[in-house]
């Protein structure tokens, strides 16, 4: 990778340099006192964080991921928004919204006193964005590096009219073995299974992917629990803001499907989405913002 024309404007030294990624693309590479990120400025998108003193990426990318204008990169976090899901109107708009899919900009960094890093970047509406979604909006998000990696999603209405909004921060975790992975925290937690019309379920134990799986869990009761044996962690999501959650795995026909992702993705991944997702809907009005947090802590088992 080579170094960007943005380090004028925006490098700290020994914490932010911005290089040009696949692609071209702008990627922003932050070391922090605890943690180390890359977020890649197309898409505002952070598609790597690694604590000190880990062996494996907090995130999951593809060996296929697209880097191209107008695509959404397979991993890391990507953004859905100012929908999540199929366009909401049945217009036939994309699939979980513009922002995933568009260039950002780099707003700035600050490195904070206990040796945090944070970066702000930031995307507003433009002829394009209203020709799809006809609203003034100003989005930007913080990611702050550390011992924790902080992911904060501010939607501020900039325009004279309220919107309603449904988003995602759409989180792809690497894990070593799928068959090794139980998801805690959503135990007896109603949720809409949309691999069956969207039947409303719950189940009583921790959650084992066994097979294709999107479901959207309502009335969150608290954090949420990625326990890995293979690789000997547990990922600690703190949401806030949300009171939905995602959690989808493809399996091994859907992966088959997408030409983004080397057939045996599905096993060494799994999305636990912070979400306003279905019913969980934002109603934003004029002048107003809504802030969407995720926090990811990296524990023992």
């Amino acid at each position: 990778m080579t170094t960007h024309p943005l380090n004028a404007a925006f490098a700290i030294k020994d914490h932010l340099k911005i290089v040009e990624g696949p692609g071209g693309f702008p990627m922003a590479e932050i070391t922090a006192k605890g943690g180390s990120a890359r977020v890649s400025v197309y898409a505002g998108q952070v598609l790597s964080y690694r604590a000190d003193g880990q062996a494996e990426d907090l995130m999951f990318l593809s060996e296929k991921a697209y880097y191209a204008p107008g695509k959404a990169i397979k991993g890391g976090t990507p953004i859905c928004w100012p929908w999540f899901g199929p366009d909401p109107e049945g217009k036939g708009r994309p699939g979980h919204g513009i922002a995933r899919n568009r260039m950002w900009e780099l707003l700035g960094g600050e490195v904070h006193k206990d040796g945090r890093v944070t970066v702000r970047l930031g995307f507003g509406d433009s002829a394009e964005t209203r020709a799809v979604w006809p609203h003034a909006f100003f989005l930007e998000l913080a990611v702050t590096v550390g011992p924790t990696l902080r992911l904060a999603l501010t939607t501020r209405n900039t325009g004279a009219e309220a919107f309603p909004l449904t988003q995602g921060l759409h989180t792809y975790f690497r894990v070593g073995d799928i068959a090794q992975v139980q998801v805690r925290g959503l135990e007896d937690v109603l949720y809409l299974d949309n691999l069956d019309k969207c039947a409303k379920k719950s189940a009583p134990g921790p959650i084992v992917v066994n097979a294709e799986m999107d479901r959207i869990y309502t009335a969150l009761k608290g954090d949420m629990i990625i326990e890995d044996r293979a690789l000997g962690r547990r990922i600690a999501i703190t949401s806030g803001g949300s009171n939905s959650a995602v959690v989808w795995n493809p399996w091994a026909a859907t992966t088959a499907s997408m030409a983004d992702l080397v057939p045996d993705a599905y096993t060494r991944m799994i999305c636990v989405e912070t979400t306003n997702a279905k019913a969980d809907v934002i109603d934003v009005a004029p002048g107003q913002q809504h802030t969407l947090t995720a926090e990811y802590v990296i524990k023992g088992i």
